[in-house]
């Protein structure tokens, strides 16, 4: 389906109306532009209705119990403060409408939104942040969309009438490169997720001028330096890997211990192992769901007694989990679904294997002594690491905070110097 002008319309009206699509587009940016206090407004109504359980039923038909979960965890970013406060943070108190002379701050304009799947509701979230800047929105729906995004962005426009022609979604397949070209070509800026290959993809299709807002896949781990709170730190952290299965950038992919003795990363490990079957019983509500982790632990067991020989890890079962130590300190994914890689190392090599993959480090989980916190923060901030969290709130989003190291509404504007 696609979401034009706040009507949804097959997916073979496509060619006609991506012929129209510039005259339309042309139309509403030349006209009044779109505030943020509209945006505001008719997402504070939305987030009123989500507070009092009206809209479960209707986000309950497109995702499963868990990712609900995750949907609630989201509905303080739907108030006005937190919204008011994003824009206060990110652009300044200055609304950037000073009638006449000096420096002024526009929307680029037409942004193409290529949204990930991997989080149920990113691709509204994506749009909402373009939409607060003024601009208008195309949004490229992910592969696999189970339709929360046309079904929230339709009762978006149905709320407030005003913003339907500054939003439109199209389901079109990333193998069809020319009508993504034809979208790409009417962006001022494009707004890609993904990994290397799909931002690859992305940069061929982008006209030159277009500026490209790139949030590439990113790698969180968790480094353990001693204990704090033991039990409640161990369980904190084994809840964020069951609840996230690895799937988000703020997943932790790797356990880093700062030792570098064998024995105590074993014992480590045995000690969590419990903690994590816990946290996947808690996850799994059904027979199958609990069936379906066991299958992933089973198949990771699997691969470790293929791999072994060569990786010469050591692997430790739980009902629906695994915990795998390995020898090397690489930073990597996780075998993901409730299994997780436990290292070694030493604070000494932190910055040295670290800043290997500089550029796509995002969330650590820090774990250690309060008179260790200081400074084992400021070593991983030195590394590349853009937050740096208690390990249970590790994917849990705060006011004000950035994305991957920057502002994202400063990248949907752009700066006219204006002679006076």
């Amino acid at each position: 389906m696609i979401l034009r002008n706040g009507t949804l319309c097959p997916d073979s009206r496509l060619p006609g109306i991506l012929s129209s699509l510039e005259e339309e587009l042309g139309k509403t940016l030349s006209g009044p532009p779109l505030e943020a206090e509209t945006v505001i407004a008719a997402l504070e109504t939305l987030g009123k209705r989500l507070e009092r359980g009206e809209l479960d039923a209707l986000i309950a038909r497109y995702v499963p119990a868990g990712l609900l979960e995750q949907l609630d965890g989201i509905r303080w970013m739907l108030r006005r403060e937190s919204m008011e406060y994003k824009l206060r943070v990110e652009l300044g108190e200055d609304d950037g409408r000073r009638p006449f002379g000096g420096t002024l701050r526009r929307p680029l304009g037409v942004l193409l939104h290529i949204a990930p799947g991997n989080m149920a509701g990113l691709p509204v979230f994506t749009v909402v942040e373009g939409l607060l800047t003024g601009n208008l929105c195309l949004l490229k729906l992910p592969h696999g969309e189970k339709g929360l995004s046309l079904a929230l962005l339709s009762l978006l426009t149905e709320t407030e009438p005003r913003l339907a022609p500054w939003i439109y979604a199209f389901d079109i397949p990333s193998q069809d490169t020319a009508s993504l070209s034809a979208l790409a070509a009417l962006a001022d800026g494009i707004v890609t997720w993904g990994g290397d290959g799909a931002i690859s993809a992305v940069r061929a299709l982008a006209p030159p001028g277009c500026r490209l807002v790139e949030w590439g896949h990113r790698l969180s781990f968790c480094y353990w330096s001693g204990w704090e709170e033991e039990d409640r730190e161990r369980d904190a952290l084994a809840r964020h890997i069951a609840q996230t299965e690895g799937l988000l950038c703020s997943s932790c992919q790797v356990i880093y211990l700062d030792t570098e003795e064998d024995r105590e990363a074993e014992d480590f490990c045995r000690s969590f192992v419990p903690a994590l079957e816990r946290a996947v019983a808690r996850r799994c509500r059904t027979a199958g769901q609990m069936a379906q982790a066991s299958l992933y632990a089973r198949e990771t067991w699997l691969e470790h007694l293929t791999d072994r020989a060569d990786r010469k890890e050591t692997l430790f079962r739980g009902q629906g989990c695994t915990v795998t130590l390995r020898p090397d300190p690489e930073l990597e994914l996780s075998p993901l679904h409730g299994n997780v890689l436990v290292k070694c190392l030493p604070r000494r090599d932190l910055l040295r294997v670290l800043r290997r993959q500089k550029g796509r480090l995002q969330t650590a989980g820090l774990i250690c002594s309060p008179e260790k916190r200081a400074r084992l923060t400021e070593l991983l901030a030195k590394a590349g690491v853009t937050r740096i969290t208690r390990p249970g709130h590790m994917s849990e989003a705060f006011s004000g905070e950035a994305h991957d190291g920057e502002y994202p509404l400063r990248r949907y504007c752009r700066m006219v110097d204006v002679e006076r």
